[in-house]
């Protein structure tokens, strides 16, 4: 049969799409070949690190007059008893006493799952649907003699579990913030570990990513390059944000979509887990030539970065950390304070199990530095209207001070250390 010229149009379309449809699906799914899993000798959490805390936390709780403390489902239920749990409106949560073993209360139904990630020794109590979960709490507590003592609720805790406890306990419902934060504030050489590893992922996806980075991209497509590597490195990607151009000015970006071309700031903001404990890098990089401004900005940035972990000194306030990097911001014109152009949030936080926990490098912290405590460092600069530039590296302190997870890298020019 004689092939009319809409037909001929026809027959090769359909013999084009299937290259163009494997074009696509290369673009979506990258050649991961040469990235291998980095976490092979990543070593979990055992049961001596556990029972450590739970002795930590009961010596906590004894020095500061606390008979027990209630931890809801999170990072926190996690650190004390393994048991890995979503918060709903059906209360799952473990009653931590000064002495002997927990407590975890449930309902009845979710007590065999509950089993499957619970790993210390424990009690666990059951209600069932029509039932009040709390009386469960303070039938625990007055069985173990401590229905008259001080009762410490995690910072995280919701209204309705605190305020159904102080009705029904004659004894003073207080902060648990003395006991959890006083375990989780200070990592061991087992948490550092795990945040190391992680690190290390990120800081290969960085490396991997870097180079793919193509005029015309956006930053979900950045962020879906580094999302792919990072799993194929072993880790799970908690967040990959990428700000092009102007969002780059604002910390957490802009609903508008930009797309790479020659000269613009890249702004990547990204981190993973690695069982439990994650990491947090940021790092900024122009595509194509950057100009003379750009480059200022990236080496003032990069300076404060060093002077914020200059400043990071055993027994120094958390807040004095902050405040030398934005006395070196001020002398530079920036700000002063959390003005814009400058540095408009603190220059780091605290970081382990959650990407962001207590306490901050900010303004005003008292707390002291201390061996074991974790931060991010990341005083970056934002010029509304044109840019902004942030480098992000996490530091653990030690006896003799802080020491890098991911060095900070050494140039605009080598953007990625």
């Amino acid at each position: 049969m004689p092939l009319t010229p809409g037909r001929r149009d026809v027959l090769r379309a359909a013999a084009i799409l299937p290259l163009a449809t494997a074009a696509v699906v290369r673009a979506a799914e990258p050649d991961l070949s040469g990235l291998n899993d980095l976490t092979g000798a990543a070593k979990p959490i055992d049961a001596g690190e556990r029972a450590g805390r739970l002795k930590r936390a009961q010596g906590l709780m004894r020095a500061n007059g606390i008979g027990a403390i209630v931890v809801e489902s999170g990072s926190s239920l996690v650190y004390f008893t393994g048991v890995r749990w979503g918060r709903s409106e059906r209360l799952t949560a473990a009653v931590i006493p000064v002495e002997g073993e927990p407590c975890i209360v449930t309902p009845f139904f979710e007590a065999p799952s509950i089993a499957e990630t619970l790993a210390v020794p424990a009690q666990v109590r059951v209600w069932q649907e029509d039932e009040d979960p709390i009386a469960v709490i303070a039938g625990f507590l007055k069985d173990r003699g401590l229905a008259g003592r001080s009762v410490g609720i995690e910072e995280t805790v919701r209204f309705f579990a605190y305020d159904g406890l102080a009705r029904r306990m004659p004894g003073k419902i207080v902060s648990a913030n003395p006991v959890v934060r006083g375990c989780r504030m200070v990592k061991t050489a087992a948490e550092i570990a795990l945040m190391q590893t992680a690190t290390d992922v990120t800081i290969a996806a960085y490396r991997w990513v870097h180079p793919r980075v193509e005029a015309g991209m956006t930053g979900h497509d950045i962020g879906a390059l580094m999302d792919a590597a990072t799993r194929k490195l072993g880790g799970d990607p908690e967040f990959s944000m990428a700000l092009i151009g102007e969002a780059a000015a604002y910390p957490h970006g802009s609903k508008k979509v930009h797309k790479v071309a020659d000269g613009q700031i890249v702004l990547m903001d990204c981190g993973c887990t690695v069982q439990g404990y994650q990491s947090d890098v940021s790092r900024t990089f122009v595509f194509g030539a950057a100009s003379k401004r750009q480059r200022a900005v990236w080496d003032q940035v990069a300076r404060g970065q060093q002077i914020a972990f200059a400043a990071a000194k055993i027994g120094t306030p958390a807040g004095s950390v902050d405040d030398a990097v934005r006395g070196f911001y001020a002398s530079l014109g920036y700000g002063p304070g959390y003005k814009l152009p400058g540095l408009s949030h603190r220059t780091g936080h605290g970081i382990g199990m959650d990407g962001h926990e207590p306490v901050n490098l900010v303004h005003g912290e008292t707390t002291k530095l201390a061996a074991g405590m974790c931060f991010s460092d990341e005083p970056g600069l934002y010029i509304p209207g044109e840019f902004g530039v942030r480098l992000e590296d996490c530091f653990h302190m030690t006896p003799s001070g802080p020491k890098w997870f991911s060095v900070p890298p050494p140039s605009i020019d080598q953007p990625v250390g």
